[in-house]
């Protein structure tokens, strides 16, 4: 190894949160570092196809995620690759964010670089180097160009399932408690040639085939962005698929929707031979929804695949534990914490490990919850802190804070956290709450 990069705060996984963490970590005007496996950004947002963005809002349509994250939004609504917030007309949550994902792509890389971020992507992390006091000194990366060490002084997991934490010693969990049974993958992908006019119509004249709280009475005056339901379509295809209906979002383009049906049980996305197998069997079930679709479902008669993602999507896999760890009690009631630093107004959304089932819990009190700084913070690694998929929570809580605004806005908060740290000359655990928490709502987060 002959080459190594020097920084203040290292970001490993550019997904949404990675990409919010190094763009507040650069503008607090912190040398630093964004890896990424691909050669693209964006993680499950571009390579998954995770689509849209869901929700900003609590369910009464409260805005409780702003900072980065909105401004993400707003300058795609300024190049027209975002309609910005609108109704979800599945009526599960009370709004979505459809958006480009090639503009994304984009737009995103561009914000790294006024923000004055070091961006490497197709470079892949697998090794994490320690000092004395087992403090995390570097990283190690193959890539195209050999082993590259990347030193850092704080250090940012948004790998999405806690590989620098995993690979750091750091105490992480996994899944459900009693066996880390985690919730099912999904191959997701896109269909083009769909007359959404004929699924619209046919919902207004069948609504007791769809989700209980779909809008119908307001569907004639919204845009289509979202369905659920189709359930007798569904029950007589009788395909060997666990999950009870058909959900799909439209968009980006007028005739297309992003279809969520497959689900891939009982893998462990940690490991490589379970996601190999994942990967061939949610291929083999896009092919088989998407020609239940073409038969079956009104509207659909001549539509066809126009795009798989480039990797099965991951709900759920490792997680940090950290100072403290968010529980479904403290979701559910709505709870305020001292040193909150980002709030989220999703509900508990876990798809089964096991079953066809999702379980679901809302939100109490004004509909939306607090996440504290202590869960982005590593129990026994001082300088590590994770934002994204990876915080310490619980598996039920998980099933909220893993949706992408909740993502991005747990990374703007860990970015600014590292970059303050960092200039401030101090411990994370001795960080200023109070400023951290000053900071983020001068920079428009919603606390």
């Amino acid at each position: 190894m002959n080459r190594i990069i020097e920084a203040d705060v290292v970001v490993v996984g550019a997904g949404p949160a990675g990409v919010s963490a190094a763009i507040a970590a650069g503008r607090t005007g912190a040398r630093t570092v964004l890896i990424e496996r691909y050669g693209f950004i964006g993680g499950m947002s571009t390579a998954a196809l995770v689509y849209p963005w869901m929700t900003y809002h609590t369910s009464d349509g409260k805005q409780v995620i702003g900072g980065i994250a909105q401004e993400i939004v707003e300058r795609l609504q300024a190049l027209g690759a975002s309609p910005g917030h609108v109704r979800d007309t599945c009526g599960f949550v009370h709004t979505v964010t459809p958006y480009h994902p090639e503009v994304y792509k984009v737009l995103a890389v561009d914000m790294l670089k006024e923000a004055g971020v070091k961006l490497l992507l197709h470079s892949f992390v697998d090794e994490v180097r320690k000092s004395e006091d087992d403090r995390i000194s570097s990283v190690i990366l193959t890539s195209k160009s050999g082993r590259i060490e990347v030193a850092g002084k704080v250090f940012v997991d948004t790998t999405g399932d806690a590989d620098i934490a995993y690979l750091s010693g750091a105490h992480c969990l996994k899944g459900r408690d009693q066996d880390e049974a985690t919730q099912p993958m999904t191959m997701k992908f896109r269909m083009r040639n769909v007359d959404l006019e004929v699924v619209k119509q046919y919902m207004l004249e069948h609504p007791e085939e769809f989700y209980p709280k779909t809008p119908i009475a307001e569907l004639p005056e919204l845009p289509l962005t979202a369905v659920q339901g189709f359930y007798k379509h569904w029950k007589q295809a009788e395909l060997p698929i666990n999950r009870d209906q058909v959900l799909f979002f439209t968009g980006p383009e007028s005739d297309e929707v992003l279809v969520n049906m497959t689900r891939v049980q009982g893998l462990d996305g940690t490991k490589m031979e379970d996601l190999t197998e994942a990967e061939e069997q949610g291929r083999k079930q896009v092919l088989m929804v998407a020609d239940f679709m073409r038969k079956e479902l009104p509207g659909f008669e001549s539509a066809v695949i126009s795009q798989v993602g480039a990797q099965i999507g991951i709900r759920e896999t490792r997680r940090i534990e950290g100072v403290y760890t968010l529980e479904m009690d403290d979701v559910v009631a709505g709870r305020r914490f001292e040193d909150c630093i980002a709030r989220s107004g999703y509900p508990i959304d876990v798809h089964s490990p096991k079953g066809g089932d999702v379980i679901v819990s809302w939100v109490e009190g004004d509909g939306a919850y607090d996440i504290p700084f202590r869960s982005l913070q590593s129990r026994n690694i001082s300088n590590l802190l994770a934002a994204g998929r990876c915080i310490s929570t619980s598996h039920e809580a998980l099933g909220t804070t893993r949706l992408t605004p909740s993502c991005m806005a747990t990374g703007h908060a860990a970015g600014t956290a590292a970059g303050l740290a960092v200039l401030q000359g101090t411990e994370l655990r001795d960080l200023n709450v109070q400023g951290l928490q000053q900071a983020l709502v001068e920079q428009g987060a919603l606390l």
